[in-house]
């Protein structure tokens, strides 16, 4: 049978041009603004390579003049009733929806992808994530009670989908309060300009959403911007560095959808048909220019013979063709040089032996076409297999057994997507928990809904869009002010980096204040307390062998303790690592069991420890009995949150459940502050630990007794040898080597502003979370500053598994 072709009109996008004379400025402040004297970009349709409109390329100056007007927005924007926000929301949602078409076919035509995507599945999700965040902007002061808003948001956003991205960034923006200021990618620029446009027309205020046109570097000046408080990027993870070292040290907010190369890995228990349609789904959906595009095939080796044959059979009724042709399968790439990457890719797996099978259908001799590709014979080393291709190209492994496929499926620097083919559902459900990644689809791909959190683990980001996990993107706690750091300038490749220049104490060098016993009526010199590192449920000594005095506040010296250098903090990691996957996986009330038990024994030495807090800090008994029994108020509070932040079932579209778990980061670095040196201790390290982290310690640097005196405590409480790592030295030179740790998944550093930003720009190396002080001390005694709901946040990271349903009833 022959298909087509059945072109969509497009009168309709051509009358909008028109009415723009197809030339388009910034929209700024409610009103189109086309500054003179700026160059321009000319906006092309990549299946046609006829020319659609031309962009204004802006420059320093419409920075100012955006973000100016979005912080005068601000003020008022914040300070309207949740319900009036909300119903600007839902006013722009029924807006969107009678503009539904000239949406679809102008997303069409300026990126290159189907009209069926764009009409069934990009516009729908705009005007779903309009309706529900409306609900969110309803429910903000009642579900995110303790929260307010950023203020002035930069989001950039890329080409692949141009609108539907936008709007994961604006909807929970300005649902939380915030505006909003927008840099779309370069290629693709008028759905963003016809959005603003509309929002207009809802009656959305003036300055709440701007967009300002330009190129990449012009995007970077956006993020550069003083006045904005937060970046929302997606993109390539390379991009996403550069922006994680240009925000680093400003106290800006970042949030981060980076690349991907998602496993979909089949089962020899899966119905092949319907996981052949699903890699149909998964990599040729928009050209293969998915972040989350099910690029890698993992076969079990009894069925790969046979799906391949049937993939290849299905790969040769895919239809290339024009972006508005109703019935083809595959549209055109959006730039030339996006096809170019793409067949360098493919002709260097051939050039290595790899077998090359390539869909036979017509391609159109005009537009930016590529076949939809299968490489098989391919080894976990081979470029395809490791690198995002962002393309039309699938390549095909085999495996044996289950632990195998989680092993290759993990086997990769990404984290952001993966799909799992089974009838069985307990080993869906394994596979799907032991994979690495932000969403994980069973026997689907490429699902979204408002409703679920979308975003990646590894060096595909952190951060989430959609879901109340990605309302915590656009809010701080309600205490905290914007961080106004002013770190100056910092070297990164010295910073912190000395270790052993200043001399080890020797005999003579400092005052010492003998420790003595009162034995019957004479005194004895007590048996000497000498501090070792703590790694592994084990005291080790120092690998430099260098120790370092901790001074009272007379001066004299109170004690030695180690001074740790970087083969310490990777003996620390490594034994956090193996200790995190059994201490992850224990039952929750188990975990509870132990912090309860922590504060018990705590609680046995609570006039010991506070004598020693007073000693060693000048603050009064009374002051120190108060900091202990808060420390063990504070690990009941955590021991409590064991069993209660595990996730939740979320209502998206889908017929069947869509659960969300809350899982631990991993292993994570925390350096604590001088303030409060027990209280700060076990307020960091608790809630880590009992959401299933391992954690390696920096307790403070000028009073670390009171830490290390706890490890007696995590002796005698049953906790698991390397869950807690404790090492003393300097903060600066530790937190060094632990936030360029390549298997440190997330960085916690409390201690100065030069040290934050060295940490945030130090941790763009493998896209790790941080969260930082910027230099400013909390009041660690304060409920909502030493243990609020931020504290969960930063300990958690979500995980969206999709189980469909359909056995008995039709969807």
């Amino acid at each position: 049978m022959e298909y087509g072709p059945a072109p969509e009109a497009a009168n309709i996008a051509q009358a909008w041009l028109d009415s723009h004379q197809r030339s388009f400025g910034h929209f700024i402040d409610g009103k189109w603004l086309k500054p003179e004297g700026r160059n321009t970009y000319t906006t092309k349709n990549p299946a046609t390579g006829e020319a659609l409109a031309s962009t204004v390329q802006g420059e320093e100056e419409d920075v100012e003049t955006a973000v100016k007007a979005a912080r005068k927005a601000f003020e008022s924007w914040s300070k309207l009733p949740c319900h009036v926000r909300a119903r600007y929301l839902y006013s722009i949602a029924r807006t969107v929806q009678k503009h539904q078409r000239l949406l679809s076919v102008i997303e069409s035509m300026d990126n290159g992808k189907p009209i069926r995507e764009a009409r069934d599945c990009d516009v729908p999700l705009v005007v779903r994530h309009f309706y529900h965040h409306a609900g969110w902007a309803q429910l903000r002061d009642t579900e995110m009670n303790g929260w307010k808003p950023l203020g002035v948001i930069a989001a950039i956003v890329p080409w692949n989908f141009p609108l539907m991205l936008l709007t994961w960034k604006i909807c929970p923006a300005l649902a939380m309060g915030n505006t909003v200021v927008l840099k779309p990618a370069t290629y693709t620029r008028l759905t963003a300009l016809l959005l603003a446009e509309i929002c207009a027309e809802a009656g959305l205020p003036p300055g709440v959403f701007n967009v300002v046109t330009g190129n990449g570097a012009f995007g970077g000046k956006l993020a550069d911007h003083p006045d904005v408080d937060k970046v929302a990027f997606t993109g390539s993870t390379e991009v996403g560095r550069t922006l994680r070292k240009a925000t680093a040290g400003t106290g800006k907010k970042l949030s981060l959808e980076l690349g991907g190369k998602s496993p979909f890995i089949v089962f020899d228990t899966s119905d092949l048909d319907s996981a052949v349609e699903g890699i149909v789904d998964a990599i040729w959906f928009n050209q293969g220019q998915v972040c989350s595009a099910g690029s890698r095939l993992l076969m079990q080796e009894s069925i790969a013979e046979d799906l391949i044959r049937r993939l290849k059979q299905r790969m040769s009724h895919l239809r290339l063709g024009d972006s508005l042709d109703k019935a083809i399968d595959v549209g055109a790439l959006v730039d030339e040089t996006q096809k170019k990457t793409i067949e360098e890719f493919v002709e260097e797996a051939q050039a290595e032996g790899a077998d090359v099978f390539q869909s036979p259908g017509p391609i159109p001799k005009k537009g930016l076409f590529y076949p939809p590709t299968l490489i098989t014979g391919v080894n976990t080393t081979s470029r395809c297999v490791r690198e995002e291709i962002f393309g039309p190209v699938l390549v095909a492994m085999t495996f044996r057994t289950a632990k195998e496929a989680i092993a290759l499926g993990n086997n990769t620097p990404y984290g952001l997507a993966a799909s799992v083919w089974t009838e069985n559902l307990p080993l869906a459900l394994e596979v799907a928990i032991s994979i690495k990644a932000g969403t994980v689809w069973v026997n689907g791909h490429n699902m979204f809904d408002a409703a679920a959190g979308f975003g990646g683990y590894k060096e595909s980001g952190f951060g989430r869009d959609g879901g109340k996990e990605g309302l915590y993107e656009y809010v701080r706690p309600s205490w905290e002010s914007r961080p106004q750091p002013n770190p100056g300038e910092v070297n990164y490749k010295t910073f912190a980096a000395s270790y052993g220049a200043d001399l080890p104490p020797i005999p003579g060098q400092k005052d010492i204040q003998p420790s003595v016993i009162r034995l019957q009526d004479s005194q004895i010199p007590s048996v000497d307390r000498t501090y070792k590192l703590y790694y592994a449920g084990a005291q080790k000594r120092p690998d430099g062998m260098y120790s370092r005095p901790i001074c009272g506040p007379d001066g004299t010296v109170a004690a030695y303790v180690s001074d740790s250098n970087r083969k310490d903090v990777r003996n620390a990691v490594e034994a956090a690592h193996k200790a995190a996957p059994g201490w992850g996986k224990r039952a929750a009330h188990n975990r509870a069991q132990i912090v309860y038990y922590m504060a018990e024994n705590l609680e046995l030495r609570r006039d010991e420890v506070a004598q020693r807090l007073s000693t060693l800090t000048g603050q009064s008994k009374e002051k120190a009995l108060q900091e202990v029994d808060l420390s063990i108020q504070r690990l009941f509070y955590w021991g409590a949150y064991c069993d209660k932040y595990g996730g939740t079932v979320q209502e998206t579209l889908l017929y069947g459940a869509t659960v969300m778990i809350r899982e631990p980061v991993g292993v994570v670095g925390i350096t604590c502050p001088d303030e409060y040196p027990l209280l700060s201790f076990v307020s960091l390290f608790a809630p880590a630990i009992v959401r299933g982290n391992a954690v390696v310690m920096i307790p403070s640097e000028k009073f670390p007794l009171p830490a290390l005196d706890f490890y007696q405590v995590f002796d005698t409480s049953d906790l698991p040898g390397g869950v807690v790592n404790l090492l003393t030295g300097g903060r600066d030179h530790l937190a060094k080597y632990l936030v360029e740790h390549q298997d440190v998944q997330a960085m916690w550093y409390f201690g100065s502003e030069q040290g934050s930003k060295f940490v945030e720009w130090s941790s763009a190396e493998n896209c790790k979370r941080t969260w930082v002080n910027y230099g400013h001390a909390r009041d660690w005694e304060d409920a909502q500053q030493g243990a609020g709901e931020e504290f969960l946040y930063q300990a958690t990271q979500c995980k969206n598994i999709w189980i469909p349903m359909g056995e008995i009833f039709a969807n």
